[in-house]
């Protein structure tokens, strides 16, 4: 799966405004890194499709996105969930809310990972 590196006024500027400030309706994901085993904080968009919570991602096989593959459990706000990726099997419909909630920042990405598949979607469920 393609990764496309995000430019750094993202990376150092946005991303922490938008986690701060809730930019483009963003929430703050949990997520353990694979080696270190430290907490990685990032902001995602967490779109709503037929009454199940989804997270998406536009910049493709991106580092948080390994780290939930190694570690599904994740904390969102005050709630710890699990993040499903094998239920995810019809995208379009998910990125297709996704898409216009995390606004124009993302559509750079979509024009250079154009196939929906170079963008990984989690399912959210509570975790057990």
């Amino acid at each position: 799966m393609a990764y496309l590196k995000p430019p750094w006024f993202t990376a150092k500027i946005f991303n922490k405004a938008a986690m701060a400030f809730g930019i483009g309706g963003q929430r703050d994901v949990d997520v353990t890194k694979r080696g270190s085993k430290q907490p990685q904080q990032i902001p995602v968009v967490v779109p709503s499709v037929e009454g199940v919570r989804y997270s998406g991602v536009d910049a493709g096989e991106s580092e948080w996105v390994r780290n939930v593959r190694a570690d599904p459990n994740v904390k969102l706000g005050d709630r710890r969930l699990r993040c499903h990726r094998g239920a995810v099997e019809q995208r379009a419909p998910i990125i297709a809310v996704y898409r216009p909630l995390a606004g124009k920042v993302v559509e750079g990405y979509w024009k250079q990972l154009p196939n929906d598949a170079d963008h990984p979607v989690f399912a959210l469920t509570p975790a057990r």
